[in-house]
C-alpha cells in the first residue's frame, strides 16, 4: 500500500499510477443484496432464469454496485494522512464501458490526475479504473473528487 504522507507528498505524487487492488468475485448474493437495498431489481440483476436468454448470457451487476465497491478496493492501493479530515466530494465523470457478469472478478486501479489547492486545504482527483479479470474493457472509469483539510 502506498501512503502518501501531507500536501508535499500529495503533490509530488501527480501523474502516477498509486497501483492495483486485488480481485474480489462479485456475486449473485452481493447484486441482490444492493437489488434490495437500492430497489433496483432489473430482471438483467436478479432474474438468473429469464437472464441466461438476456443480451449478457446470465445476470449482470448493477453499474452502481461496480461504483460502490471503490472506496472498499482502493483501501488496498493508497491512504492519504497528515490531514485533518477527508470527505468524499463527488465525482466529475463515470462510464461503464463493460457489464460485469456474476461472478467476474473485478479489481480497481488508481491514478492521481491532480490536486487543486483550496483555503485551509486542497482538492484531489483520482482516476478510478474498474478492470474485469480477463476482460477487454474496464467495467467503470470514474474521476473522484476528494476534499481535505490541512
Amino acid at each position: 500500500m502506498r501512503v502518501l504522507n501531507g500536501v508535499d507528498e500529495v503533490r509530488a505524487a501527480v501523474g502516477e499510477h498509486l497501483g492495483h487492488s486485488d480481485y474480489r468475485t462479485v456475486t449473485q448474493q452481493d447484486i441482490d443484496a444492493f437489488a434490495a437495498l437500492t430497489g433496483d431489481d432489473q430482471w438483467i440483476h436478479v432474474d438468473v432464469a429469464r437472464a441466461k436468454d438476456g443480451p449478457f448470457g446470465g445476470t449482470i451487476a448493477h453499474g452502481l454496485l461496480t461504483l460502490s465497491l471503490g472506496p472498499r478496493l482502493v483501501r488496498e492501493i493508497y491512504q492519504i494522512t497528515g490531514m485533518k479530515m477527508g470527505v468524499n466530494y463527488g465525482y466529475d465523470r463515470i462510464r461503464f464501458p463493460a457489464p460485469v457478469p456474476t461472478d467476474s472478478r473485478v479489481r480497481i486501479g488508481a491514478v492521481l490526475e491532480g490536486i487543486e489547492d483550496l483555503p485551509g486545504g486542497l482538492q484531489v482527483k483520482l482516476q478510478f479504473t474498474w478492470e474485469i479479470e480477463g476482460g477487454g474493457k474496464p467495467a467503470c472509469v470514474a474521476s473522484m473528487l476528494l476534499r481535505y483539510t490541512v
